[in-house]
C-alpha cells in the first residue's frame, strides 16, 4: 500500500481509514467537525486532511505541498484561533476569514481552514459565517475543531460531517508508542507520563531527544530537592526552563527559513505580517506546552511516589526512577505528597495567570521541598 499521511494518525485507525476513503473515493465532505478530548488528535488529522487535499497524491506527507502543510507555511492552508478572549470576534469573521475564503487558492486547487475550539463560535460569529459554511466555494475545504460536541451551536453542527475522536487506554497507548518508536514499555510509559497522557506529544517527545534530557534534568532536581539549599534551587529552576525551552531554538529556526520562503513566493509585506505574528503565537503557545510537560514530569514523579508509599509501586510510571522515587515514597505521608501535588498544581495556575515562569517553577519547587524536607508537618492532629 502507497505511504499516506494518515498512516500517521496514530491510535486513530478508524479515522484514518473513514478520512483516507473519504478523499480516495472524492467523497470528502466541505465542511467537517471534528470532536473529541484534548490529546485525541483532532488538530494532527486535521493537518493531515489539509495535505490530502492540497497534495497532488492525496497526502504522501514528504513532497514539498505536504512538507509545507505540516510545517504551517502553505499559504493555502491557515489554522484559525478565536481573537477575544473566549470567543470569535463578529469582525474576525465577517471582515477577516470569509471573505478570504472567497480568494481563489495562492498556490493550487484547493483551500483548506482549520478553525480550533469550535464552540468559540457564538451566536454573533456564526451567523455572519453561517451561509459560507453551509455553501463554501468548491476550492475550499473546513475543518472545525471542538472537545465537546454539545458545547458547538446547533446551526453549526448541522452544516458539518461529524468526526469523533477517542483517547486509546493506557496500555494500548504504551503499545501503539512501542510499535512506532520501537520504544521500550518502560520508556513509552514515562513518555505519557510526561505529556499528560496525550499520545500525539508522547509520540513527539519519543523522537526528541532533547525532550527527554529535559526529563531527566526535572528528575534529578525532584531527587535532590530535599539536600539543596535556596540558591540551589533558584539554580536549578533556571536549568530547567532552560532545558525545556531547548527545542524552541528548532522552532525558531524552522520559521526563519518559511519566512524567507514566503518573502521569495508571496513578496508582499502584509504577508510577511501576518505570518510573523503566527510565529509569535506558535512560539508562545509551544513554550507554554514545555512549561506544562516541566510541571507533567513533576507531577507524575510525585504520583509515583504516593503509589510507592501505599505499596502500588507495580504503578509507577518513572521506572528509570523507582529507586528515588522509593526513597521519597518511604519518608513522605499521602498528606505531603498530596501537597507537593498542589504546588504543581498552584504553578500551573500562576503560569495561566501570566505569572513568570521562572517564578513559577522556583515557587513551585520550594514548595515541594516543604512536603518532601518536612513531611510530617503534613500529618492530621
Amino acid at each position: 500500500m502507497t505511504a499516506s499521511i494518515f498512516d500517521e494518525l496514530v491510535g486513530q485507525d478508524r479515522v484514518a481509514g473513514y478520512l483516507r476513503a473519504a478523499v480516495t473515493h472524492g467523497s470528502a465532505s466541505q465542511a467537517y467537525l471534528f470532536v473529541g478530548p484534548k490529546g485525541s488528535g483532532k488538530l494532527i488529522a486535521a493537518i493531515a486532511l489539509a495535505c490530502a487535499f492540497i497534495c497532488d497524491d492525496l497526502g504522501c506527507g514528504t513532497c514539498p505541498a505536504c512538507t509545507r502543510v505540516r510545517r504551517g507555511a502553505h499559504p493555502d492552508v491557515r489554522v484559525v484561533e478565536p481573537l477575544g478572549a473566549s470567543t470569535y470576534l463578529v469582525e474576525q469573521v465577517r471582515d477577516e476569514l470569509v471573505p478570504d475564503m472567497w480568494l481563489a487558492p495562492a498556490d493550487g486547487h484547493a483551500k483548506v481552514y482549520i478553525l480550533k475550539h469550535a464552540e468559540a463560535l457564538g451566536d454573533s460569529s456564526a451567523n455572519a459565517f453561517l451561509k459560507t459554511l453551509e455553501e463554501p466555494p468548491s476550492s475550499v475545504h473546513i475543518v472545525l475543531l471542538t472537545d465537546a460536541y454539545d458545547a458547538v451551536l446547533p446551526t453549526i453542527v448541522s452544516r458539518c460531517q461529524v468526526v469523533r475522536f477517542a483517547l486509546s487506554s493506557p496500555s494500548r497507548a504504551v503499545a501503539l508508542l512501542a510499535e512506532r518508536t520501537g520504544a521500550g514499555e518502560d520508556e513509552a510509559r514515562a513518555a505519557l507520563a510526561a505529556s499528560s497522557g496525550i499520545l500525539p506529544r508522547a509520540l513527539e517527545f519519543l523522537r526528541n531527544p532533547q525532550r527527554k534530557e529535559g526529563r531527566a534534568a526535572m528528575l534529578s532536581v525532584m531527587r535532590d530537592l530535599p539536600v539543596m539549599d535556596g540558591r540551589d534551587v533558584l539554580v536549578s529552576a533556571r536549568e530547567l526552563l532552560k532545558a525545556v525551552r531547548a527545542p524552541l531554538e528548532d522552532v525558531k529556526a524552522r520559521q526563519e527559513i518559511e519566512m524567507r520562503e514566503r518573502v521569495e513566493f508571496m513578496g508582499r509585506q502584509a504577508q510577511v505580517k501576518d505570518a510573523e505574528a503566527r510565529n509569535k503565537r506558535e512560539l508562545t503557545a509551544r513554550e507554554r506546552e514545555s512549561i506544562a510537560e516541566l510541571f507533567a514530569i513533576a507531577e507524575s514523579w510525585l504520583r509515583d511516589a504516593l503509589a510507592s508509599s501505599v505499596g502500588a509501586g507495580s504503578h509507577v510510571a518513572n521506572r528509570d526512577a523507582a529507586d528515588d522515587i522509593a526513597v521519597a515514597g518511604g519518608c513522605m505521608s499521602p498528606a505531603a505528597v498530596e501537597e507537593a501535588l498542589e504546588a504543581v498544581r498552584r504553578a500551573r495556575r500562576r503560569v495561566s495567570y501570566n505569572v513568570s515562569p521562572q517564578l513559577a517553577v522556583e515557587a513551585m519547587l520550594f514548595e515541594i521541598q516543604e512536603a518532601r524536607v518536612c513531611p510530617r508537618s503534613w500529618e492530621s492532629p
